[in-house]
């Protein structure tokens, strides 16, 4: 699994930091970005900040785009990780709509 966010659709709220720490940080822009290990994603814009996802972390990172009020955070899988016959499942970049 691989993760990053969209910087013009976060609000800045701090909730995928406090579910996953070692995954999210808030910088001084008071935006969210993504870490991996030690490295902050702190280029802005899409894509390019993506991060690998240690799978430990994954339900945390899956919770935290739930619950992200400004749905900015993607999720990327790879094919093996979408479970085979689930309706409607694909591969790739897609906010994990929140809980209602």
């Amino acid at each position: 699994m691989k993760v990053w966010i969209d910087q013009d659709l976060c609000t800045g709220d701090g909730l995928c930091e406090e579910i996953a720490p070692a995954v999210f940080t808030l910088l001084d822009d008071g935006l969210a970005y993504v870490k991996e290990g030690d490295e902050i994603r702190n280029d802005p814009g899409g894509s390019a900040g993506l991060a690998d996802v240690p799978q430990d972390l994954e339900d945390a990172v899956t919770e935290a785009a739930e619950e992200c009020p400004g749905e900015c955070i993607f999720i990327e899988r790879e094919k093996s990780e979408v479970k085979a016959g689930a309706a409607g499942a694909k591969p790739g970049a897609a906010p994990v709509p929140p809980r209602r």
